[in-house]
This record gives C-alpha cells, structure tokens and sequence, in this order.
C-alpha cells in the first residue's frame, strides 16, 4: 500500500517550493509525482497549426521527487508521515504518525 494517493493534500518540504501546499494530482512512478502548484516551469514552444497549439511562453507543472514532499495533517497545520495499520479483519488503513487519526 503506498502512502501518499492521489488527491492527497501535500506539504513540500524542500526545493525552490518549500514551504506551499497542493494537491497530488499524479503519480509517475514510485518516486516522481505531479503537485498542482508546485514546481512551475516555462517552456518555449513553437506553433503547431495543424494540431492548434501557439507559439509561445508556457507554464506547466514538472514532477517533483517524492522525497520531497510530505502528507499535510490539517489538524495539526502541520507536515506528518504516514504509517499503515493493519485493522482486525485485515484491511489496511493509512493514519497520521502524530495524531493517529486515519487519513480520508
């Protein structure tokens, strides 16, 4: 079970972003995600007529390292880390480490 989803509300905890919040809109792989709001980048493109793109400055999201950002518990206002807990009919649950309050 991985402990960060989609759509979980995500705290980056260091890079030129630190510090802001967004939500986890996509996941690349086990280590690189997508965050909106985060790690906004310009890309120079040329004009595609034929498919309807312009030319031009455009700002789109890069992926940033999972390392890089932590589950943020609204409770606290805070970043926390994740753990797993095994309920009594073996389902797994996602809590936060601090509190222990499950994860929604």
């Amino acid at each position: 079970m991985n402990k960060l989803k989609t759509g979980d509300q995500v705290f980056v905890i260091s890079g030129k972003d630190k510090g802001k919040t967004g939500t986890l809109t996509k996941m690349i792989s086990e280590k690189k995600c997508f965050v909106s709001g985060v790690k906004i980048v310009k890309r120079h493109t040329k004009p595609n007529p034929q498919a309807g793109i312009e030319g031009g400055i455009v700002e789109k999201e890069s992926p940033i390292n999972i390392s890089n950002i932590a589950i943020y518990n609204p409770s606290t206002k805070k970043p926390d880390r994740v753990a797993i807990k095994v309920q009594e009919d073996g389902s797994k649950v996602r809590i936060f480490k601090s509190s222990g309050k499950e994860i929604k």
